[in-house]
């Protein structure tokens, strides 16, 4: 039954595109497109003579798959809308109508590229002029134009620039780059009074943050050396404090080992009974005062042997 109904689609199409005046339309990617003509009771839709949608009584049947969800149809008018518009669908659009009103219309869809938006700066000041650079990233098919107020003073179909000069008694006009296809266009609006006169600012103060600049680089290297200069200044200072304390400590031990030197001696003699040593020494009483008393060390001296002989024997002497 589809198949039937293709085939008689085909037929109608071919028979009126025959004769029928073919309309010129655009659409930009992404965009949408309305086709001018209503089909209200019964009726076809054909992409180059293929059929891609049937209405039936205000409802409509999509035929290929690749318009599902994007080509509708507005009960009300009985127009129909293709929205996501893609390059691919560019080509000649038929409307057949067999009942109500009883019509034949073709169109020539051409999808053009999305327009880029212009971008504007300016590019030189003087005493009484100013310079303007309208300029896109891409122009495939784009135009560019200038225009004051509603004027166009300067445009070109193919570059992806456009000067402008506006004279300073024009500075209060109004100025505006357009970006353009037969699709559709973008705008940049310019206040030249504002834009160039800032730009003299802009150009003064490149010159300060120039100067700025190397006195900003002037000023980092005398940081740098005073932070270098710091640090050998520390270093300096911290081996001088070690080399005093390594002095005030070698000092400290020379002292120590000069009081042990002060030790007195004195000969005592030894009771040839050792047995009997400490005898006849008393014990002080626990009141005497004993702050005249001193520790005596006896020194220790080597003493040779000195061999004694007898008959039998020898007998060391000290």
């Amino acid at each position: 039954m589809e198949v039937q109904m293709r085939i008689i689609v085909l037929c109608f199409v071919m028979i009126s595109s025959a004769t029928d005046e073919v309309k010129n339309l655009t659409g930009a990617e992404g965009g949408s497109i309305t086709l001018p003509d209503p089909v209200v009771e019964l009726g076809f839709l054909s992409l180059g003579g293929k059929p891609i949608a049937m209405v039936t009584e205000r409802k409509i049947t999509i035929l290929e798959e690749i318009y599902k969800d994007r080509l509708l149809l507005n009960s009300n008018t009985g127009l129909f809308t293709l929205s996501g518009l893609q390059r691919t669908d560019s080509g000649i659009y038929y409307i057949d109508s067999k009942k109500g009103r009883v019509f034949t219309s073709s169109y020539k869809l051409t999808v053009y590229e999305s327009v880029p938006t212009p971008a504007v700066k300016v590019t030189s000041v003087s005493a009484d002029s100013c310079t303007l650079l309208c300029l896109v990233e891409k122009a495939e098919e784009t135009s560019l134009l200038w225009y004051k107020d509603e004027e166009i003073v300067n445009q070109s179909s193919s570059a992806l620039s456009l000067p402008l000069t506006v004279h300073k008694q024009d500075f209060s006009s109004s100025y505006r780059c357009v970006a353009a296809n037969p699709a559709e266009n973008k705008t940049h609006a310019v206040h030249v009074s504002t834009s160039c006169s800032g730009q003299n600012d802009t150009a003064t103060d490149t010159r300060h943050r120039k100067t700025d600049s190397n006195t900003e680089y002037k000023n980092m290297i005398g940081i740098a050396i005073s932070i270098v200069a710091t640090v050998i200044i520390i270093l300096v200072a911290c081996n001088i404090k070690w080399k005093y304390f390594d002095k005030r400590r070698t000092r400290q031990a020379q002292d120590a080992v000069n009081r042990g030197s002060d030790v007195e001696y004195s000969d005592i003699q030894i009771c040839e009974d050792r047995r009997s040593q400490g005898e006849n020494v008393q014990e002080p009483s626990g009141n005497a005062d004993h702050s005249n008393l001193k520790t005596i060390y006896y020194k220790l001296e080597a003493q040779r042997l000195v061999p004694i002989y007898t008959d039998t024997t020898d007998v060391y002497e000290i």
